[in-house]
């Protein structure tokens, strides 16, 4: 029994024995295709990392171009500026208060008139003998008037007869005026002295009451109306200089002064109305032209500036690009665009001016900030000026 339990342990330990090579065999070929994948993973990685390693030089190399400016000291004047209409000192569109046929035309386009001259004369049909008509009337009443007055001296009339008499001698007196105010009517005079305009109607063309004629405008002086908020009306009272400018004349001012400032502040928009009044001897400027008043407040001022195009303006805060010299990674110095925040004060033409950040004499970048970061090392090309002008005039093109 010994014998056999013997050879039977023997026939089973006897397979095992001959499947270890095949075993040592798979775990070989597992090991060689795991080493094959890592070594390839290794290599595509030093491959991926010298591929970055060649574009972050190239894009180092390609260092951005900007172009600069410096901070200057300049004088600054404060200015409440506001945009405002131009209209005559005395304006009116001429037209007949009655009816008619234009019967008689006495001006030309564009003519300079002076007060109370004849400019349109309206048919007056059968007005003129009506009108004698009732002069007769009235010198037939003036008549009887003093024939009664001699009867009552010698008590032929009563008094009532009189008074009648005087009575009727006031109506028809009165219905001459009427009918002379009536013909005055149908002649059109200008009002005041000034330059006419275009003419609207022509001969023998009847007109309704209220057409429009002609219109007359005094053109010297001439008024500019606009609006300031209500924080500057403690800094405009009425004799302060102002200049006028116009889309028209570009480059040309022209001078005036506060005239009248209302009596009520606009409850809507908090705005304060103000008219000033500009001498216009050659008649350069015409009521309803758009124009721009600038009125000088407060002391002249010494401040630092810049052009507008070196602020950024973010909601953190504004900002602008220093140039400085830096040291680059291969120990040569570099130019550098380092950030510094600042605070801006007003603004005038391409001009801003700066209250805090930087000094006068400080080198910013004024194009080519959306390349940047800070510290970036940068090219400078001042070949193409930025605009840097306290009064830019537009340009035709």
């Amino acid at each position: 029994m010994t014998v056999t339990t013997t050879v039977a342990d023997a026939l089973a330990r006897e397979p095992v024995k001959t499947r270890k090579p095949r075993t040592w065999l798979r775990l070989g070929l597992v090991l060689l295709v795991v080493g094959i994948v890592a070594a390839g993973l290794i290599g595509f990685h030093r491959f991926k990392s010298g591929i970055l390693k060649q574009v972050t030089a190239s894009i180092q190399a390609e260092q951005p171009t900007v172009a600069t400016a410096a901070a200057s000291m300049q004088p600054w004047q404060a200015r409440l500026v506001a945009v405002g209409s131009l209209r005559a000192s005395n304006g009116a569109d001429l037209a007949p208060e009655i009816g008619g046929v234009i019967d008689e035309l006495l001006f030309q386009s564009g003519q300079l008139v002076a007060a109370g001259t004849p400019l349109v004369h309206l048919r007056l049909n059968d007005d003129e003998a009506k009108l004698q008509q009732l002069q007769a009337a009235a010198d037939l009443d003036a008549i009887t008037l003093k024939r009664d007055q001699r009867q009552l001296a010698a008590q032929g009339v009563a008094q009532s007869v009189v008074d009648t008499d005087a009575g009727n001698l006031k109506v028809a007196r009165a219905q001459v005026l009427a009918q002379q105010a009536l013909i005055d009517e149908k002649t059109i005079r200008a009002p005041f002295a000034g330059r006419l305009g275009v003419r609207q109607i022509d001969l023998g063309q009847y007109v309704a009451p209220g057409t429009t004629l002609v219109t007359l405008q005094a053109l010297d002086p001439m008024f500019i109306d606009f609006y300031l908020p209500q924080q500057a009306l403690g800094q405009v009272v009425v004799g302060q200089k102002v200049a006028v400018a116009v889309d028209a004349y570009p480059g040309r001012t022209f001078a005036g002064t506060v005239s009248s400032l209302n009596a009520k502040v606009d409850s809507a928009s908090r705005m304060l109305q103000i008219r000033a009044t500009v001498a216009n001897p050659g008649g350069e400027l015409l009521p309803g032209m758009f124009a721009t008043a600038s009125i000088d407040s407060g002391p002249p001022l010494s401040l630092i500036t810049i052009p507008q195009t070196a602020v950024a303006y973010n909601p953190y805060g504004s900002l602008v690009y220093v140039i400085q010299t830096g040291p680059a990674a291969n120990g040569q110095p570099q130019t550098i665009a380092h950030q510094q925040f600042v605070t801006t004060g007003a603004a005038r033409g391409d001009q801003v001016s700066i209250i805090k950040g930087i000094k006068a004499g400080d080198i910013v970048v004024v194009a080519g900030q959306l390349k940047l970061h800070n510290d970036a090392a940068v090219k400078i090309d001042n070949s193409v000026k930025a605009p840097d002008d306290a009064a830019p005039v537009p340009q035709d093109h």
